[in-house]
């Protein structure tokens, strides 16, 4: 894999996105200055559907409340995600009805889904608009209605990544994607097919890159003293994890506490980063049975893995792999164990929608690598029925309106308090991202009050149901977790927007001084008191005189297991780091082991 082919076509990728993406916003009237008639009819004397009227309006909408720039920046990599998506399914198989959006059977770019066009059978198709183009010859409009179709089918299996395209993103849909030269044409020609097969690697560093030159304009923007906004907070802290960090940092946690309960040497041979535990005293060797006995009861269903700061999912996607081994140890066949892992172990939360996007639709690739039919398991009505992931980007309460609130309670003093409670906790929730604290409540309640809301009839109906993520979000903060691994996003106090400063600082005291650092602190919050945080992180929390309080924390209340003090440039940065695995309990006289 040539990173620097992948880097070069990303950057050109988001520019050249963003411009096709606002030459569609101006053919429909649409500019950063002006907009002109929001209920216009048509536009440059051209006659607008009313489809088109009705997502027009919806684009303006968007843009009144969040910025054009803003606006065309999300759709620009919405549609990205989309083609690294479906480009990676095709090379894999795993596309529904195995016909190829962008190649051919000899992987040149003649879309095979065009030259099949008339025998395709995909949900929602509809023959008569494909016999249309056909007719008039419109090849580009054939083809772009056919990608938007089959994003509207996948959305049935894989909802993460293709939510239902009927606003002002399928009016964005740029132009001219059978050309030479277009977004579309460039991926084929530049990365090869077999870059395609390790969806952790491609979607990971495609996105690091794709984010590099907003990242470079953030940070010379702080040279100017201009804070880290929210909306910015992704592009600057975000970095790939190398692969070998990962598989320490899982094997020693999620690993290490399945084989302290089940000792199993041919596991451990598998994990080639696994260190073995210090000796101990036979006192401390006393207390270790204790906590061994605890895991021993666990079965693999039971094991909460979650990452609070997933990206695009490498961490996430290595715990599946090693929880595919544990199950399959433990007697599950490879059907019964994708399964289970996707509904019961795995969790992941990101600031960032576009990262939780890539990271769910990562941890799907990985079940399909693991059961070829994962994408089509069916009810007993012939419905499809596929497990979904607790894979989620952090949604915030500030626009939900009281008479939905109202709705959604339905004069329960039980519901309306505990969504009250979340409201409060959830606002400005995008600001602070993971580290926020979200008390638990009846959380069956208000999903049975979700079920019924599916079956009413009242108005306010779509609009409640707009409240599922919130609630799924806030769940997954409050609730804890048996592991937690993360690579945190680093990001100085000083660089901190005035709201985010002002919290931590009132929350996080004794780890303020960086939001990674602060990470250390949340994390074991979020971890039970037999539970095992891995982390890497900047060292200076061992050794500045600002962070003796967290030392403190971690030496006197936890036990480091192990930890690894690196050298510099892991990320390609000179701040340097330090990889480690800790648990959420003390032992007197516990003797960690230590590499440099």
């Amino acid at each position: 894999m040539d990173k620097n082919v992948l880097k070069k076509y990303a950057i050109w990728a988001r520019r050249e996105l963003i411009v096709r993406v606002g030459q569609r916003a101006t053919f429909y009237g649409v500019t950063a200055e002006d907009y002109g008639d929001v209920s216009a009819e048509s536009i440059n004397g051209r006659i607008l559907s009313d489809i088109e009227k009705k997502q027009r309006k919806a684009l303006i909408a968007q843009i009144r409340k969040k910025g054009y720039e803003e606006v065309i920046e999300e759709v620009s990599y919405t549609w990205f995600n989309r083609f690294l998506a479906l480009r990676f399914m095709e090379v894999n198989g795993y596309l529904l009805d195995r016909v190829k959006i962008f190649t051919d059977s000899d992987n040149r770019f003649q879309p095979q889904i065009l030259n099949e066009a008339i025998d395709l059978e995909i949900d929602g198709l509809d023959m008569e608009k494909v016999y249309a183009y056909k007719d008039a010859n419109q090849t580009e409009e054939l083809y772009k209605y056919l990608l938007v179709v089959q994003c509207n089918a996948l959305n049935a299996v894989l909802p993460g990544m293709f939510q239902k395209i009927e606003d002002y993103t399928e009016l964005l849909l740029p132009d001219k994607l059978l050309l030479e030269g277009s977004v579309i044409e460039r991926m084929i020609a530049l990365i090869p097919e077999e870059d395609w097969k390790d969806a952790v690697q491609i979607i990971g560093w495609m996105y690091q890159y794709y984010n590099s030159e907003k990242k470079d304009e953030v940070f010379a923007a702080l040279k100017k003293n201009v804070k880290i906004t929210k909306e910015n907070i992704p592009a600057a802290t975000q970095l790939f994890t190398p692969d070998w960090i990962v598989r320490y940092m899982v094997e020693n946690s999620l690993g290490r506490l399945w084989l302290e309960g089940h000792p199993n040497e041919e596991l451990r041979t598998n994990w080639k980063y696994y260190l073995e535990e210090a000796e101990q005293e036979p006192e401390v060797e006393a207390e270790l049975a204790k906590i061994r006995a605890e895991y021993a009861r666990l079965t693999p269903e039971d094991i909460r893995c979650i990452d609070p700061c997933q990206g695009s999912g490498h961490i996430l996607v290595y715990m599946f792999d090693v929880l595919m081994q544990i199950y399959e140890s433990y007697g599950y066949t490879t059907q019964e164990a994708v399964a289970s892992i996707v509904k019961n172990n795995i969790y992941g939360l990101d600031i960032d929608e576009r990262a939780a996007q890539l990271s769910y639709f990562a941890v799907m690739m990985k079940a399909c690598q693991y059961d070829k039919r994962f994408l089509k398991r069916k009810d007993e009505d012939g419905n499809p029925k596929v497990p979904q992931p607790r894979v989620y980007a952090i949604q915030e309460s500030n626009d939900v309106y009281s008479h939905v609130l109202e709705y959604f309670c339905n004069g329960n003093d039980e519901l309306k308090e505990a969504m009250e409670t979340i409201m409060e906790e959830m606002h400005d929730a995008k600001e602070y991202g993971s580290i926020i604290t979200v008390t638990g409540q009846n959380w069956d309640a208000i999903y049975t009050r979700f079920e019924e809301i599916k079956e009413d009839i009242s108005i306010h109906k779509e609009e409640a149901l707009e409240l599922l993520p919130l609630v799924q979000v806030a769940q997954a903060l409050a609730q804890k977790y048996d592991v937690v691994v993360t690579n945190p996003p680093y990001m100085g106090f000083n660089n901190m927007g005035i709201k985010l400063s002002k919290s931590i600082k009132n929350s996080y005291p004794e780890s303020k001084s960086d939001i990674s650092t602060i990470f250390m602190e949340k994390c074991m919050n979020m971890t039970i008191l037999e539970g095992v945080v891995a982390m890497i992180n900047i060292p200076v929390w061992m050794f500045l005189s600002s962070y003796d309080g967290l030392r403190k924390q971690f030496i006197i209340n936890k036990r480091i297991i192990n930890l690894l003090h690196l050298g510099r440039g892991v990320f390609g940065a000179d701040f340097g780091t330090t990889a480690f695995v800790i648990g959420n309990s003390y032992i007197k006289g516990y003797l960690g082991k230590y590499r440099k």
